[in-house]
């Protein structure tokens, strides 16, 4: 059996390009079929309103993941809305801001998975291009994948898979993706390597409050410029100190590895010259 998955991606977190890409890292996975449509930078109403439709009644997938910033803005609740209304299970994958709004979802028959490290970027002017904005959603990638907070993701999205493909009914996650969940899924064997991750995941926890001060709470232009320009210095430190928890696990040879054969299911290895089983 294929599984039809559809991913809805309207505006960005560090999250979003890695979606539907840790589901088959290889390209050989031959159990699911993935359908990415979005809006682009842009999450208003109606761009949001206008792919979520389209999603439910062209592509109609076994299930729909919404992924993108703050899910309690006006645009991704209008996607809840129209999810909640469509016969088809769903799951919002958004960030810190989008706790607030947890029980609403449950309570709308959605999913979620809220990960918080997942920050709001330098969004001013005078500081963000589209440079530094490479450069800063490459750092946050490189905390989510190294903490184990998108292990975390891709778990509960293969459960899902795993589900349709046994013809069960499909158990919605409700996942915060805190310091604790990720280094767990992350499996470090060396506890300085498990310490750096769990304070990296932290450092970009506060890269968020720390963006939202220079973004929305300061008005002054020789003041927010450097508050957010500390958001993003902070964030560099913090994927420097994944690849230094990863590089203890590498001289151990422990790193922990969990690709998909073709046929869909986890495996698993940590030696380097090891075949996964």
């Amino acid at each position: 059996m294929v599984v039809k998955v559809g991913i809805i991606k309207c505006g960005n977190i560090g999250m979003s390009p890695l979606i539907d890409l840790s589901l088959d890292e290889r390209a050989d996975r031959n159990d699911i079929d993935v359908r990415v449509i979005g809006s682009g930078a842009k999450m208003g109403p109606e761009q949001v309103e206008e792919v979520t439709k389209k999603m439910i009644e062209d592509i109609k997938p076994d299930f729909v993941l919404y992924i993108g910033p703050n899910p309690a803005a006006p645009g991704p609740k209008v996607a809840r809305e129209l999810l909640s209304a469509a016969d088809i299970p769903a799951v919002i994958i958004g960030d810190a801001p989008g706790i607030k709004d947890k029980d609403a979802m449950a309570e709308q028959g959605l999913g979620y998975i809220l990960i918080k490290c997942d920050p709001m970027i330098g969004a001013r002017r005078q500081f963000l291009d589209p440079v530094e904005m490479s450069m800063f959603n490459a750092d946050v990638v490189r905390v989510l994948a190294g903490t184990g907070a998108a292990r975390v993701v891709q778990n509960a999205v293969d459960a899902m898979i795993y589900a349709v493909e046994e013809g069960k009914e499909i158990e919605l996650p409700k996942i915060i993706v805190t310091d604790a969940k990720a280094v767990a899924a992350a499996e470090f064997s060396n506890p300085y390597a498990k310490a750096k991750a769990m304070a990296a995941f932290v450092m970009a926890e506060k890269v968020a409050d720390i963006d939202v001060k220079g973004c929305f709470m300061t008005k002054e232009m020789d003041k927010y410029i450097p508050i957010v320009a500390s958001a993003h210095e902070t964030i560099r430190c913090a994927a420097k100190l994944v690849d230094e928890a990863r590089e203890l696990e590498k001289a151990t040879d422990a790193v922990s590895r969990k690709p998909h054969a073709g046929a869909g299911a986890i495996l698993n290895k940590t030696k380097l010259m090891e075949k996964p089983e």
